[in-house]
């Protein structure tokens, strides 16, 4: 059995449902509103690229590597992709990331929606002993996003990839361990539920 298995995972801001090619239409839509590939330091699809992506997430996930999502908004819309990627089975351990979200939904609850449910299911249900989270050293917009998750910052890897551009990319590696999760788990409950509105 490949771990982790294929789930459909939903909330009251978003449900995630495993990738497929079915969702290539919404997913070239949604990736054009705020033209996300031309962030230099992220590698977001372009839309006549789409097709190539979501082959490549697929063929990870039958190397057992990644367990790639298509995310819908409340209303059922496609607005994005994210992942359980550098799967790691023996050590019970995932990263989430190659996330990305139309920018129409940057910025509301669908983020925190999706974390806390892929961090629930990554704890509660396949009993990870932790979730990790990278991004680009010059990626603040989500540095500062996984920092609120509750997620602590392990470090920096220096020079660790090479961009398409040439450029030389910094990844700052955080986590959360099994021990922290309850508590991330009630700020992230409060953070979607319970929190004043301003």
């Amino acid at each position: 059995m490949p771990w982790p298995e294929s789930v459909t995972l939903s909330g009251p801001h978003a449900r995630l449902e495993s990738l497929s090619h079915d969702h290539i239409e919404g997913l070239t839509e949604a990736v054009k509103d705020g033209e996300l590939w031309k962030l230099w330091y992220t590698l977001i699809p372009r839309p006549e690229d789409m097709a190539k992506e979501i082959d490549r997430r697929l063929s990870l996930r039958a190397a057992g590597s990644m367990l790639p999502f298509t995310v819908f908004d409340a209303a059922g819309r496609i607005v994005g992709m994210t992942t359980y990627m550098n799967v790691d089975a023996a050590n019970r351990r995932v990263e989430i990331g190659s996330t990305w979200y139309a920018r129409r939904v940057q910025r509301t609850p669908l983020n925190t929606q999706c974390k806390l449910l892929l961090m629930t299911h990554a704890f509660e249900a396949i009993n990870c002993i932790a979730v990790e989270f990278r991004t680009h050293f010059f990626n603040h917009p989500s540095r500062r996003a996984i920092e609120r998750l509750g997620a602590k910052q392990d470090g920096i890897l220096r020079s660790h990839q090479v961009a398409p551009n040439g450029t030389l990319r910094d990844t700052v590696v955080f986590s959360i361990i099994a021990a922290e999760w309850p508590t991330v788990k009630t700020h992230l409950t409060y953070q979607l539920n319970d929190k004043p509105r301003e």
